[in-house]
């Protein structure tokens, strides 16, 4: 009978445990694991969170209770993470995000900026059409926040899935993924010389004309990129290639730096041009659309389409 207590007894205290556990880490548990395992000790936590020390060592020993499982290990005078900790860090860096994401909301609210635009573009549009944007957009609607960051094509739609940004500013609109679209304005590819190395360069360049010049492709760049690759393919052009670049904005800088010519599309172009550079459109026209991205799921605003009108002024200036 005793030994039958005992267990029961033990039965209890494990499921008072499990419960515990199923209790989990509150966002204060979270805030305190996350800057331990960033900053890599207790002491550097708790200057990053501006808290005492033994505050931070008691919070975490209540998480570990809870979880039922140790999150750091002491080893040589250092805190090292265990693997559990390694497991649990990218769902809580994101969660830590999203609390950050929603403490500066609430910030924007106090300080009466209600709104937010969160918008991600190609770096090309980023040099000189999305800020210009901006400003004119600003100037009239003051209130309003802006989170602006690059992105590239590749990685448009996961940024759109994972909420880090609202709309995407691109010059292709994904075929299989759920999202909608709205087109901009146009662009086309131009190359990009500098001008004392190309003195007699006509209105329009064909891809023959620059034959036997240093160039610089760019032909991995992107939905351009291989659209020029296309057509160099369909008229039997090869160029003279001596760098490779991924990006316009340093395919353009390599320009200015003399070491030859490149084409790139106008965006980069117009933003990069200096009084020794020149850009000519090339013969037949290399043409693309810019669109605005975002999910199905979550149309537009009207704050949204404001902006986007703005920007589509600018494109088409």
């Amino acid at each position: 009978m005793r030994g039958s207590l005992g267990r029961d007894k033990g039965k209890d205290h494990a499921s008072a445990n499990d419960h515990r556990a199923d209790a989990g880490m509150n966002l204060r548990h979270i805030e305190v694991f996350h800057a331990v395992y960033a900053n890599g000790s207790v002491s550097a936590a708790a200057r990053a969170l501006n808290v005492s020390q033994p505050s931070v060592t008691k919070v975490l020993q209540h998480a570990e209770t809870l979880l039922g499982f140790a999150l750091f290990e002491r080893t040589r005078g250092r805190l090292v993470p265990t693997q559990e900790a390694h497991a649990l860090f990218n769902d809580v860096a994101d969660i830590q995000e999203r609390v950050y994401q929603l403490r500066k909301a609430s910030q924007n609210v106090k300080r009466g900026r209600g709104a937010m635009l969160r918008i991600s573009t190609l770096p090309s549009l980023g040099l000189g059409a999305l800020p210009e944007a901006v400003s004119r957009f600003l100037a009239a609607q003051p209130g309003v926040g802006f989170e602006l960051h690059t992105v590239h094509h590749d990685d448009m739609v996961r940024k759109l899935y994972e909420r880090e940004t609202d709309i995407v500013i691109s010059y292709e609109v994904p075929r299989a993924a759920a999202v909608a679209s709205r087109r901009l304005g146009r662009g086309e590819m131009v190359a990009m010389f500098r001008t004392a190395d190309f003195p007699d360069a006509s209105a329009r360049l064909t891809l023959d004309q620059l034959r036997g010049r240093p160039f610089i492709t760019t032909v991995e760049s992107g939905p351009q990129g291989r659209a020029l690759s296309a057509e160099m393919a369909r008229l039997d052009v090869v160029l003279d290639e001596v760098v490779a670049s991924r990006t316009f904005f340093v395919a353009a800088a390599l320009v200015r730096a003399g070491v030859g010519l490149t084409i790139v599309d106008s965006f980069t172009a117009q933003a990069s041009l200096t009084p020794d550079l020149s850009i000519r459109p090339l013969d037949p026209p290399i043409g693309f659309d810019v669109h605005a991205v975002y999910l199905e799921s979550r149309p537009l605003g009207k704050l949204a389409d404001q902006f986007l009108k703005h920007l589509a002024q600018g494109l088409h200036a």
